[in-house]
């Protein structure tokens, strides 16, 4: 049996944290869920070992601080990569993305894509609970990054996303060092210029009920100027 790992990063999320985990797992037998906390003062990690899954089919890495969703993730990618899993998936631990469209997302990889991405602005996606504003800006955004990038992505900010460890192990992933959501978009753009297939697959994404969202100014500083930056060290050929 192929193997899953479902890599949540976590920044005080004890509201949603048991709830994901449980209905993560539930999904298949063969998925595992990493959960990469910076150092939450509410208690996440220690709900995590106190789960009953720990250390079976749950596992946890701590760091010692906020330290960006980018680092989490690459950590959790190294992670999934030393011990072999098949396929590995990015989350959010608010319930932003539906559990059960994981194995859609694994469905997609297995079917010939080396990349599948929960895709809210494809064909049969949306958005669910947010005000005009916050959808106007994330539509620009996506706009935005087609425009300079010429990367054939409907939502290449989504952060829903399933990889096959093969596209990982040949993505040198020191090269990507946004800390913020930008992260999301250098990892498909990576992808894309190295030539691995990326399907879309669409999701009704809806906002969270519980907890506090992460978005920030210096995030969306981050993303203008870094989809710049992506463009021009893809001229030098820094991601081939």
């Amino acid at each position: 049996m192929k193997r899953s790992l479902i890599i949540i990063p976590t920044y005080n999320e004890i509201e949603n944290i048991n709830s994901i985990i449980d209905a993560v797992l539930s999904q298949s037998d063969d998925f595992n869920v990493l959960v990469v906390d910076d150092n939450s003062p509410d208690g996440t990690a220690n709900a995590v070992k106190n789960h009953k899954a720990f250390e079976n089919r749950l596992f946890l890495l701590e760091r010692a601080g906020k330290l960006g969703l980018g680092t989490a993730y690459i950590l959790g990618f190294r992670y999934g990569i030393s011990e072999g899993f098949d396929y590995i998936f990015e989350m959010d631990a608010d319930f932003s993305h539906d559990p059960k469209d994981l194995l859609r997302l694994r469905d997609a990889c297995e079917l010939g894509a080396d990349v599948s991405v929960g895709s809210r602005y494809t064909t049969g996606g949306g958005v669910e609970n947010w005000p005009n504003g916050r959808l106007f800006l994330s539509k620009g955004a996506s706009l935005y990054v087609r425009i300079v990038t010429g990367m054939p992505v409907k939502d290449p900010t989504a952060g829903f996303i399933c990889y096959r460890r093969k596209v990982l192990e040949n993505l040198d992933l020191s090269k990507i060092n946004f800390v913020g959501y930008t992260f999301q978009i250098a990892m498909k753009y990576y992808a894309w210029n190295k030539d691995f297939q990326i399907k879309e697959v669409p999701i009704i994404f809806k906002d969270r009920i519980k907890g506090t969202s992460k978005m920030s100014s210096n995030i969306i500083s981050e993303a203008i100027f870094g989809v710049l930056r992506m463009r021009k060290n893809q001229l030098f050929g820094y991601y081939k």
